[in-house]
C-alpha cells in the first residue's frame, strides 16, 4: 500500500485495525483504547492533513474532556499513542512518534505497602468480626481477604469468581476473561481449599446457590445472595484499614487490597530464595499464576523490601567469594 493510499484511509479505520490486533495477542487496551479511538476522531475531522506530527498529537492531549491544566495528564494521554504511531509507520513512514521531551516524562509507578505476615493475620482477624458475628458478612470478607493474600488474585477476579468456578475437589480456580481478555486456573494450597470449604458451606446455610450464583455473597438489602460490588469491598476494607491503624510503608494514601498481591509475589520469591530456586526460570511460571501478560510486570512487583535485599546481598556475597575462590 503506497503512503499516498494509507492517507486516504479513515484515521479511525486504522484505528480499528491497530486495537484488533493488538487485543487479538491478548492486550487489553480499555484505557488506550478509548484513547486511540478519540485521537483517530479528531484527526479524522481536521480533514487533509499530511503526515502525523508530535504537534497535532499534542494538541489532541491537551484537549482531555475534564479540561485538564496538568503536563502530567497531557503526557499520560501522548504516550498512549507511541505504539499506535509506530504502527502507522508502515504505512506512512514519516509518521512520528512523541516522547517524553514534549511534556516531560510521567511519574514513575508508586510503591505498594508489603505487608507483614501479622498485619495480614490482623485484617483476616477483624473481617470476621464485622457485624453481625458470628455471621456470613465476615466470613465472606475473611475468605475473600486471605484468597487474595494467598493467591496473589487481582481483587475485581476474586469478586467476580461464581460458584462453578472453584472446584475444591482439585483444589483449582477459573479465572476467565480478566485482564488482556485471557482467562487462567490458579492451583490452591491445601489450607486455602479448606478455607474456602468452610465458607462455601457457611454461605449456603444462609442463600439459595444455583450455577451461577457468586462464590462470594452480599448480606444485606438488594444483594444478599448477590455479588459483591467492588466499591462496597474497598469501602469495607478502608474501614478495617482505618481501625487496625497499620503504619504505611507504601507510596500510595494508605494500604490498598492490591498491595495483597504485590505481597504474595514478593513473599514467594523470598521463599525460593531461601530454597535455592533458580529465580529466572521460576519467574515465568509465576507470571503465568498471577495472570501477567509479561514476565517484566511480575519482575516490578518485587519491590525492595529488607528482607528481600538481605537475601539477594547474601547471594551476591557467596557469588562473590566463589568467584575469588577460582581466580586465586
Amino acid at each position: 500500500m503506497s503512503a499516498a493510499t494509507a492517507m486516504r484511509i479513515p484515521m479511525q479505520v486504522h484505528a480499528e485495525n491497530y486495537l484488533s490486533e493488538r487485543r487479538r495477542l491478548g492486550f487489553g487496551l480499555r484505557t488506550a483504547g478509548y484513547a486511540i479511538s478519540s485521537f483517530a476522531r479528531y484527526v479524522d475531522g481536521l480533514g487533509d492533513h499530511g503526515p502525523l506530527t508530535v504537534e497535532l498529537m499534542a494538541d489532541w492531549a491537551r484537549r482531555d474532556k475534564c479540561n485538564s491544566d496538568e503536563p502530567s495528564t497531557w503526557a499520560r494521554r501522548l504516550k498512549m499513542l507511541r505504539s499506535f504511531a509506530r504502527y502507522l509507520q508502515q504505512f506512512e513512514p514519516r509518521t512520528e512518534v512523541p516522547d517524553d521531551s514534549t511534556f516531560g516524562r510521567i511519574g514513575q509507578r508508586l510503591a505498594p505497602h508489603i505487608y507483614a505476615d501479622q498485619e495480614i493475620v490482623e485484617l483476616l482477624i477483624a473481617a470476621r468480626r464485622l457485624d453481625p458475628a458470628p455471621g456470613l458478612r465476615g466470613a465472606t470478607y475473611e475468605t475473600l481477604f486471605g484468597l487474595i493474600a494467598s493467591t496473589g488474585l487481582r481483587v475485581s477476579e476474586a469478586v467476580h469468581l461464581l460458584d462453578c468456578d472453584v472446584d475444591l475437589k482439585t483444589g483449582l480456580l477459573a479465572v476467565r476473561q480478566t485482564k488482556f481478555a485471557k482467562s487462567r486456573h490458579v492451583p490452591l494450597h491445601p489450607s486455602t481449599v479448606q478455607a474456602l470449604k468452610r465458607y462455601r458451606w457457611l454461605r449456603n446455610v444462609h442463600v439459595e446457590v444455583t450455577h451461577a450464583t457468586p462464590f462470594f455473597v452480599g448480606t444485606r438489602g438488594q444483594r444478599r445472595g448477590h455479588g459483591l460490588s467492588l466499591r462496597q469491598v474497598h469501602r469495607v476494607f478502608v474501614g478495617l484499614r482505618d481501625q487496625l491503624g497499620w503504619v504505611n510503608r507504601g507510596a500510595h494514601d494508605g494500604p490498598r487490597i492490591h498491595d495483597l498481591r504485590h505481597t504474595m509475589v514478593v513473599r514467594r520469591v523470598m521463599l525460593w530464595h531461601t530454597q535455592g530456586v533458580d529465580i529466572d526460570q521460576a519467574m515465568l511460571a509465576l507470571s503465568t499464576y498471577v495472570g501477567h501478560a509479561m514476565v517484566t510486570n511480575t519482575y516490578w512487583y518485587l519491590t525492595g523490601v529488607p528482607e528481600l535485599m538481605a537475601l539477594a546481598a547474601r547471594k551476591f556475597e557467596s557469588f562473590m567469594s566463589a568467584t575469588e575462590v577460582t581466580h586465586a
